[in-house]
């Protein structure tokens, strides 16, 4: 009887690592063999993940999906953007329609949980605020008792504008369109009083308006929307490779290493700068990858600094500082963990 329930045992066991063994490869061998990355992103939100007047993608979560496929493939044009609204890019996501939801999505326990997703490491640390025009004369948000407010559905922001007008015992309209282009328009129109959503969304919104001086954001940060990458749960590989792929960015612009200078790092004696650019072998070949794959990431993407600078920063139209984005050595949260 021992001697039957140990095989019984064993068999369960050798199945479990079979199966686990079959599903941790599910995502990257799908990939690989279409030869491409299929990756879901928000189609309308200027530095973020937008078309230029060309077609060509632009944006930080467009450097993040590009990130991947350089790891991937060493090309980070093998990628296929998708545009999705709010309310489509979770089932997306679970239907497999694409590998990775890089469009500006906050990470909540139900997320994590009832629907089955998982967290990558964050991208973009944001909060939610009030967008309105100067002319109203409003100065806080406490100000929009009674106010018509636009908001998309299917979202964090809905629910955060809830909590905050029934906290603060005001009244408001909500005004609910789907599409976020749709959803500026009705603003820039005057259908509404304000605009929410996160801040950084409201700065490229108001971005691109006709007159971007007519507007402001209002003081008030109501929430705490950690953005980041997001895969499927039940493939800890593939979610193990988008996550350390977007803490090399971080991990790189700490240790110094750019786009420009990666070549020339190669030669370090730094022995975090060798593990993470594959002259010392391991941190690749753990994820399932070539060692030289975060090398790929940095010389053809980046470093994190970089790819905040050139779609977002100071210099942008968005004009955003770094603040929480900025690297935990200024004062930030950007913080990778250990490439050992």
């Amino acid at each position: 009887m021992k001697i039957l329930k140990l095989c019984l045992v064993l068999a369960a066991s050798v199945l479990f690592i079979a199966t686990g063994a079959a599903m941790a490869g599910e995502t990257l061998d799908a990939v690989k063999a279409r030869g491409f990355l299929k990756a879901g992103v928000n189609g309308d939100v200027y530095g973020f993940s937008m078309p230029d007047e060309k077609g060509v993608w632009k944006g930080l979560d467009v450097d993040t999906a590009r990130a991947v496929a350089a790891a991937v493939f060493g090309d980070p044009s093998k990628v296929e953007f998708t545009a999705l609204t709010a309310v489509q890019r979770l089932p997306a996501l679970q239907s497999k329609e694409i590998d990775v939801l890089c469009r500006n999505t906050t990470q909540t326990l139900t997320r994590e949980t009832t629907n089955g997703l998982n967290f990558c490491q964050v991208n973009y640390y944001d909060g939610q605020g009030f967008l309105v025009r100067k002319k109203l004369g409003v100065k806080s948000a406490k100000d929009l008792d009674g106010a018509a407010v636009c908001v998309l559905p299917g979202t964090t922001t809905e629910m955060n504008a809830a909590d905050f007008f029934r906290a603060n015992k005001l009244s408001w309209k909500p005004v609910v369109i789907e599409q976020a282009s749709e959803l500026n328009k009705a603003f820039f129109a005057g259908r509404c009083d304000a605009l929410t959503s996160d801040a950084s969304q409201l700065a490229a919104h108001r971005s691109v308006a006709p007159n971007p001086d007519d507007y402001v954001l209002l003081p008030e940060i109501i929430s705490k929307e950690p953005l980041a990458p997001v895969v499927r749960h039940g493939d800890d590989q593939w979610y193990d490779i988008v996550n350390w792929v977007t803490m090399s960015l971080i991990e790189a612009e700490e240790l110094g290493i750019t786009s420009r200078n990666v070549d020339k790092m190669l030669e370090s004696d730094n022995p975090k700068i060798k593990r993470l650019l594959g002259v010392t072998e391991g941190m690749g070949k753990a994820l399932g990858l070539k060692d030289d794959c975060f090398y790929n990431v940095i010389k053809m993407v980046g470093n994190y600094g970089e790819v905040f600078e050139r779609n977002v920063g100071p210099d942008t139209k968005l004009g955003l500082q770094r603040g929480l984005n900025a690297l935990w050595t200024e004062g930030g949260l950007m913080y990778a963990s250990p490439f050992r």
